[in-house]
């Protein structure tokens, strides 16, 4: 029986130089291609898990002002950005796939008031990892977040974006 000769997904990630690697992969992190590009000198990956594993580590050595500008790079859900027709491709899916475009204008002004105190408390907007989620449970998890104290959420924050990182890897590699 022959065998397919072609190079895995991952071995053709870890084949580019690193321009054609930051290209492929810059947009995982929000408008964040610095992970990508310091997450290259990792390479070889020997499966996705690894190379997951070594851009949330990239992102966990950075300084507290670049992982600050990380969080803030994500756009408010069913804010402006969804409004103006200005998302990420990716962010655009994840927020349909949560019903967010489809808020009542209730519900839409109950979750942006609830995004407008989140950014008022903690000075960046809400992340969360909306896959699986109803626009309900995210909205709960905005109130029941509101509670943190500023590090656990600010440590909150980087945890979801690398859950959204994992579902972005999937989405793009299957």
């Amino acid at each position: 029986m022959p065998t397919d000769p072609s190079p895995s997904p991952i071995t053709q990630l870890s084949a580019l130089d690193r321009a054609e690697f930051v290209a492929r992969l810059g947009g995982i992190f929000e408008h964040s291609p610095w992970v990508a590009e310091r997450s290259w000198a990792a390479r070889p990956f020997a499966s996705f898990d690894t190379l997951h594993a070594a851009m949330v580590a990239t992102m966990r050595r950075a300084s507290r002002d670049e992982q600050l500008a990380l969080i803030r790079a994500h756009p408010e859900l069913a804010g402006k950005e969804a409004e103006a027709g200005t998302l990420t491709r990716e962010s655009t899916g994840e927020q349909k796939g949560a019903g967010l475009d489809q808020c009542s204008q209730t519900e839409l002004e109950r979750l942006r008031t609830l995004n407008a105190a989140y950014r008022t408390r903690f000075g960046f907007p809400f992340v969360i990892a909306v896959k699986g989620l109803t626009r309900y449970q995210i909205m709960e998890a905005v109130e029941r977040r509101l509670n943190h104290d500023a590090e656990t959420e600010f440590e909150t924050c980087l945890n979801e974006i690398a859950r959204i990182t994992r579902a972005r890897l999937e989405a793009q590699f299957g």
